[in-house]
């Protein structure tokens, strides 16, 4: 069995200056399953560094249509286009999204990238819609999408079987809800945001952004059971203590594995 390996290629919220936003690939032998892909065109140095070669994604999901997690696909449209009309990339590039998101990816590709480049679009580049509790076949994984029922904007989160039988939820970037419950209980990898630190939430004010803060995601995979917990989607203002902070307060509140990762960060699943 090939191993199953996550890569976090950022783990900072919206406005982080010292590490990247938060997205992660997911690879399985020689290729790579993208879930959302930052702010702009550092997506690009962020694969460069992990050492992921474009030619080697042909899955993405995008999540939802916050600049953060948007922007970067739209470099990957114009430079995976760049490298299909050079004959540099083989097969199909395929995006999976709810419908309304599509929409709006189809809207800033239009007024931002050469018309060469976009009339890839269904040629090769096929941006796929999917609905609330619809499962997809995606790089070999049954991905069962859910919406997260967002108060800000529509996003959708998944929850799949890795090859080795462990259950993997990504809740996108907001707080675990209630309906979300059959697709996160006894989650062997459950992935959840987490603002800031409780003590400075009055710093941060992750409660009026619709975030969490390190006690109230780890009350969340605690009381879900979850083995492994990921933080991320934080504030970037004590990176180097970060892991240590984070560990501390989350480990009073969560009694699995708890993990604070860096950018670039490497974890077998």
């Amino acid at each position: 069995m090939k191993e199953e390996t996550l890569i976090l290629l950022g783990t900072g919220n919206a406005t982080v200056t010292r590490c990247f936003n938060t997205c992660f690939a997911i690879k399985r032998g020689e290729e790579y399953f993208l879930v959302d892909t930052g702010g702009g065109n550092g997506i690009m140095t962020q694969l460069e560094k992990a050492n992921i070669p474009m030619e080697s994604i042909h899955e993405i999901f995008m999540s939802h249509e916050h600049t953060d997690h948007l922007l970067g696909l739209i470099w990957l449209i114009r430079m995976i286009a760049t490298k299909m009309k050079k004959g540099q990339y083989e097969g199909n590039l395929n995006i999976y999204c709810h419908a309304d998101l599509k929409d709006i990816i189809l809207t800033i590709t239009k007024l931002t990238v050469q018309d060469k480049f976009f009339k890839m679009i269904g040629e090769r580049i096929f941006i796929n819609p999917v609905e609330d509790q619809e499962v997809r076949k995606v790089m070999g994984y049954e991905l069962t999408f859910f919406d997260i029922h967002s108060t800000k904007a529509k996003q959708f989160g998944f929850t799949m079987r890795l090859m080795n039988g462990k259950k993997f939820t990504f809740l996108g970037d907001e707080p675990y809800q209630e309906h979300e419950h059959e697709y996160a209980v006894d989650a062997d990898w459950l992935l959840h945001e987490a603002f800031c630190l409780y003590r400075d939430r009055d710093i941060y004010k992750p409660y009026e952004k619709h975030h969490t803060t390190v006690k109230e995601a780890c009350e969340h995979a605690e009381e879900l059971r979850a083995k492994n917990l990921i933080l991320y989607h934080t504030e970037d203002k004590n990176l180097a203590d970060r892991r240590k902070l984070y560990t501390e307060e989350g480990q009073q509140y969560y009694h699995g594995n708890l993990i604070v990762p860096d950018d670039l960060d490497r974890i077998l699943l």
